[in-house]
């Protein structure tokens, strides 16, 4: 079977010519085009619900070797808009595998690129900031055409995805690690009723929280703080997902209903619209932080972890400052704020992902650090 051309336009008038695999695209799909330094876990990057919109470029050389699972889902289906690798593996070998990479985007409708030099991609977006592109399999649409679509579609700032990432209604969660985890193979007594605000969950944070002892109670972004409140949880979780997180404001406005009155704990865009209800601001990065080998250093003992990060917003120092917060954790490559602590509440965020799925598990200390919070909390209750 001849294989296909898929073609790439950024707005700013940059076009690439490569190999359609996955599902082809007669229709252009539009998209911001990012890009995740991680070496291995492109499925997990696939089916995380932050790339919503999004056409993924991986920098890692060759993407597709291992296959994918039934296992390694992070949401129900593949979230990004498009998926760009400089070369698709022609060989599927692992154990795990259930299908190759190309049967799995085609059966799921995803487009995909190979064949191209991802290399000169990443620096121009490094250079210009995150851009908008457009990708087609349809030899009839001209290239300047191709760039104009790319340059109409929709920006990413003032975009709430999160509230069609989010679940449709409340629910369980009982999964836990298993064998995957570091610690603790088997499911611990639930001990700390929690209730996860999911604004597109990525489905191994639910797992950390059930592993050391959560109750996980999952409900939609769009939920009121009085519901929450009727569910008398010990802790309040907000989710990561993507979007612009100052655009979801009915999810900020209950935030803030919610301020002091149970411990909370936010992830990426989590972390962002806790920020938000207590009256910092936000901002949007060059092209953000993507990848499972991101540097983030610990501000009162000097400690550095390795994270896994997927953001293109961040919170503003000062504004967080004025919001009676403190910075905990800052992101070495450029030093923005990566984590904090309100001075007085039980709160607290972190920009990264803790679970690291796909990633490094330096962080995964965090969860425990919730639970006593919670646990801190509800010891003061009681006196």
């Amino acid at each position: 079977m001849e294989s296909k051309v898929c073609r790439l336009a950024l707005e700013d008038g940059t076009l690439v010519f490569g190999e359609s695999f996955g599902s082809p695209c007669s229709t252009p799909i539009c998209g911001e085009v990012v890009f995740n330094t991680a070496m291995t876990g492109y499925q997990e990057a696939l089916t995380d619900p932050s790339y919503s919109e999004q056409i993924l470029l991986m920098t890692a050389t060759q993407i597709g070797n291992y296959g994918v699972n039934a296992e390694d889902m992070e949401s129900h289906k593949v979230q990004v808009s498009g998926f760009v690798v400089k070369e698709l593996s022609k060989t599927v070998s692992n154990y795990r595998s259930d299908s190759s990479l190309t049967h799995w985007l085609a059966a799921e409708g995803v487009p995909a690129i190979t064949g191209i030099d991802t290399r000169a991609i990443v620096r121009i977006i490094r250079e210009s900031g995150a851009l908008r592109g457009a990708m087609t399999t349809d030899s009839s649409i001209s290239d300047h055409n191709l760039v104009e679509i790319a340059k109409q579609s929709p920006i990413m700032v003032g975009k709430d995805l999160a509230s069609s990432s989010s679940c449709e209604g409340k629910s369980t969660w009982s999964e836990c690690l298993g064998k995957w985890g570091t610690s603790n193979n088997h499911k611990v007594s639930p001990q700390w009723k929690v209730v996860a605000i999911d604004c597109g969950a990525k489905s191994n944070i639910y797992r950390h929280l059930v592993s050391i002892g959560c109750e996980v109670v999952s409900v939609p972004n769009t939920t009121s703080a009085a519901e929450i409140k009727t569910y008398k949880p010990d802790g309040v979780f907000i989710s990561n997902g993507p979007g612009d997180p100052a655009a979801v404001e009915s999810t900020v406005e209950m935030l803030k209903e919610l301020v002091g009155l149970f411990p909370m704990f936010g992830i990426c865009l989590g972390h962002q619209m806790l920020a938000l209800s207590l009256g910092a601001t936000t901002w949007k990065l060059k092209f953000g932080h993507r990848g499972a080998n991101q540097p983030v250093r610990e501000v009162e003992t000097g400690k550095v972890e390795i994270t896994s990060q997927n953001h293109g917003f961040c919170v503003d120092e000062q504004s967080l400052l004025d919001s009676g917060c403190i910075v905990t954790h800052r992101h070495l490559n450029d030093d923005t704020v990566a984590g904090f602590m309100h001075a007085e509440l039980p709160i607290m965020g972190v920009q990264y992902h803790p679970e690291a799925s796909p990633g490094p598990h330096d962080s995964s200390y965090l969860f425990e650090q919730f639970v006593n919070m919670m646990k801190s909390h509800a010891q003061s209750e009681t006196l």
